[in-house]
């Protein structure tokens, strides 16, 4: 599949069967993450697979955005490994390379059939300290995933889009 045809396949999904996904289809989608690039290669991205019942109840009771999913990866980053931008302070990179590896996983998984959602919706700090992080670990995002349930299709804002113009300028 061509890369703007899998970008466009690609929803987020809400609903999800019954079933987990396979080891096999799972690695895949972890190794397309692993391989992701990060800043000067640093590498500070953390992907942690949440699976079992207690993991994932804990989960749903921090964000409602879980949506029943099988699996549900909580994506982060390592505070001392990130790149620090020597010409201009307080810019780093871990919220990036976290969110490359993200996107990295998200297309991975909709080329494999699995469904995916982003979720920004959670209490980062409380969710850290729930999985027992450490402290120097930074949530990015969740991304619940797992086989669509029959039926379901991309919400209207899916395809609503702005003019193109509004997002590329040329200077």
């Amino acid at each position: 599949m061509e890369f703007l045809e899998l970008a466009k396949k690609r929803f987020s999904v809400r609903d999800y069967e019954d079933k987990q996904i396979e080891k096999e289809v799972l690695d895949k989608i972890i190794e397309a993450g692993y391989i992701a690039p990060t800043a000067k290669n640093n590498q500070c991205a953390r992907v942690y697979v949440i699976q079992s019942e207690e993991g994932l109840a804990k989960i749903r009771s921090l964000s409602r955005c879980a949506y029943n999913a099988p699996t549900v990866l909580l994506i982060a980053y390592e505070e001392s490994e990130q790149y620090f931008n020597s010409k201009e302070e307080g810019v780093s990179s871990g919220q990036q390379d976290a969110s490359i590896v993200a996107c990295h996983m998200m297309l991975e998984a909709a080329d494999l059939g699995v469904g995916s959602v982003w979720v920004d919706v959670f209490p980062n700090t409380l969710t850290a300290r729930e999985f027992n992080l450490p402290e120097s670990v930074k949530p990015v995002c969740l991304m619940p995933m797992g086989y669509a349930k029959e039926g379901v299709v991309p919400s209207t804002m899916h395809t609503d889009l702005r003019p193109l113009n509004e997002m590329v300028k040329y200077l």
